[in-house]
């Protein structure tokens, strides 16, 4: 079945199904907050430390398989999804026509390109899954595409502490991305979401076995498990999701403008009257701030 295809599927199915009632759809506690943070803080981490060792000529494949070296050595043995690289081009996934071309390739990475990094491990049963973007070199367009998230950034809380449905949310983040020139990859994603809840997950005894790097499941075994027994619709944010925002988000606008992609992704707290960050101090927000201090 074409790509096309299957997403307009998904769609119509989201638009019934997300309304389904969820587990995951609940205030956090304290310490809910704390182990989605240890998890969340491990991940940026890892791609802030393989950034250091990244160097021209690395491929996509060669990347996300050190980024799953630094996470086992770091205790980790369960992902959500299998660590992703995506190089230039690569970051914007056009012409994209099956879900397997969105795993990490033999790409080579030059210096003038910008890359995007995605890791989910969890953590004592926590899931910080996150989206980082960057370049070997000053990359103007990138540093364009953030300024614009970061401005996103701030707005985002107020939309999801707002009366907007979560499909309000989508579509209007669509449309201002759109009218300031921005083409919105996020819509490319399976199930065109725009992030997906995190919740405490049962680690099982025996660890779901690695799968091949061609199968062709965006999610892990592990993960693909645990969204189908969480009622998976509920848990994404989709164009048509039309459920209670209640909840942990990982929330991942991804952007792209001339051949540049961009994303951040990172835990949104949600609860009845409020919605925030989990985390002030994730790598994006610092680099913006230090921008911000060289442009004065």
């Amino acid at each position: 079945m074409p790509i096309q295809t299957q997403r307009g599927f998904l769609s119509k199915l989201s638009s019934k199904i997300s309304r389904y009632s969820s587990e995951s759809i609940k205030t956090p506690s304290e310490e809910e907050k704390a182990g989605f943070l240890k998890a969340q803080r491990l991940a940026y981490r890892c791609v802030t430390e393989i950034e250091k060792e990244m160097r021209e000529g690395w491929t996509e494949y060669q990347t996300a398989k050190r980024m799953d070296m630094f996470l086992r050595d770091h205790g980790v043995k369960v992902f959500l999804h299998r660590p992703f690289a995506w190089f230039g081009e690569h970051a914007r996934f056009d012409g994209y026509k099956r879900f397997t071309q969105f795993h990490p390739g033999k790409k080579r990475l030059t210096e003038d390109e910008s890359f995007i990094l995605d890791v989910s491990p969890v953590v004592d049963g926590y899931i910080g899954d996150i989206g980082y973007s960057s370049s070997l070199k000053r990359n103007p367009e990138l540093d364009f595409g953030m300024e614009y998230l970061l401005k996103l950034r701030k707005q985002i809380p107020e939309y999801f502490a707002s009366s907007l449905s979560a499909s309000e949310i989508w579509w209007k983040i669509d449309r201002e991305a759109k009218e300031n020139g921005f083409d919105n990859v996020h819509s490319l994603y399976p199930f065109a979401v725009l992030g997906h809840r995190v919740y405490k997950v049962h680690l099982p005894k025996v660890p779901f076995p690695l799968l091949p790097v061609s199968f062709a499941s965006w999610f892990s075994l592990q993960g693909s498990f645990e969204f189908l027994t969480h009622k998976v619709l509920p848990e994404l944010l989709t164009p048509d999701h039309e459920g209670d925002k209640t909840g942990l988000w990982a929330v991942e606008p991804h952007l792209g403008r001339g051949k540049t992609g961009f994303k951040f992704e990172e835990i949104l707290v949600v609860e009845k009257d409020r919605a925030y960050w989990l985390d002030e101090e994730v790598p994006h927000v610092k680099r913006g701030r230090k921008l911000a201090v060289e442009v004065m």
